[in-house]
């Protein structure tokens, strides 16, 4: 029986990666952040009391900015595999909190990795990267150039950089995951594609009357989360330890998720959606496309669901019952 340690275990990909280890027969232990009010709606059907026999997934309070902190939880748990998830992941906050983003994001990663060295376990780590890394283009794959362009995307490059250098370095089992955008009903509703789906299902409810959005030609490679997950989960079982794209290869613009959100509900997005400066990047990034081919071949992975099939799904969630 594997124990697993996930940071960030209360978000979207936290949630299924937990659930997809657990019908592995893991035991798996999640850091949460103390808040005074309760922030694990996503992984609440499958928690037990500790105290039950049966319990096989574990919540520790902690946080990427306390490395002694981390170091005090992984002595404890002793993982056989780590999922490095958690970080300030929205790229437009990043703007208005750079140093936070850079320091949960970059600095946080770094004190997660030098906590696993200090241990000496020989724990297999996965660092969740992201495409924002690479700037913009399309058919993007492992030996494409990085050009972060946005405090998020900085933060992220230097936290892979990071994991590169204690796998060569130390000789860690540390792999990268290249993730494009990924997204399911349990996508945070600040997130476009979310707040789309949701907004969709409130109007056509008449529960709300407008939609505010910033670009809505920017494009993007959206792919299913839960399958997303298991691509993470694959890389930590293949030997030795390498970086992967994880992509459909296929883009879609935020008009498509419109398109596809409210024509659910047969509703026309251009009566209801209007855009706003608010929501605009001081660098915008206009499309993000990869190439999962390694992926495919090294791994076994593919990808499970279309692009209409992932909206329609968010949609049947966030469907409002009168």
């Amino acid at each position: 029986m594997k124990t697993a340690l996930i940071t960030g275990i209360t978000g979207q990909d936290g949630s299924y990666l937990a659930e997809l280890l657990i019908s592995k027969g893991y035991v798996v232990h999640g850091i949460v952040r103390r808040s005074s009010s309760f922030n694990t709606a996503r992984i609440d059907h499958i928690y037990k009391d500790p105290h039950e026999p049966d319990a096989r997934l574990f919540l520790h309070f902690g946080d990427l900015s306390d490395g002694i902190g981390l170091r005090r939880i992984i002595e404890k748990v002793q993982p056989d595999e780590v999922y490095n998830l958690a970080a300030q992941s929205h790229v437009r906050v990043s703007f208005d909190e750079p140093v936070y983003t850079f320091d949960t994001d970059a600095t946080g990663t770094l004190r997660l990795l030098e906590a696993m060295r200090d241990t000496r376990l020989p724990a297999r780590i996965y660092q969740a990267g992201s495409s924002e890394m690479f700037g913009g283009g399309t058919a993007l794959s492992e030996s494409s150039p990085f050009r972060p362009r946005s405090p998020y995307a900085v933060a992220k490059v230097a936290a892979h950089w990071h994991a590169v250098n204690y796998r060569e370095a130390y000789g860690m089992h540390i792999s990268n995951g290249i993730l494009f955008n990924h997204t399911s009903p349990r996508r945070g509703e600040t997130f476009v594609e979310r707040k789309i789906t949701k907004a969709a299902a409130r109007i056509a409810a008449g529960q709300q009357r407008t939609l505010f959005l910033g670009n809505v030609h920017a494009q993007r490679d959206w792919g299913y989360a839960p399958n997303y997950v298991r691509a993470m989960w694959l890389m930590l079982q293949n030997f030795p330890p390498d970086d992967n794209v994880i992509a459909t290869g296929f883009m879609h613009s935020v008009t498509d998720v419109l398109d596809a959100a409210f024509g659910f509900f047969k509703l026309d997005w251009r009566e209801y959606v209007r855009t706003s400066l608010r929501f605009a990047r001081p660098n915008e990034v206009t499309e993000l496309c990869g190439d999962a081919t390694r992926a495919r071949a090294m791994l076994g992975w593919a990808q499970t669901m279309t692009f209409d099939a992932i909206i329609a799904t968010m949609c049947e969630a966030d469907r409002c019952v009168p």
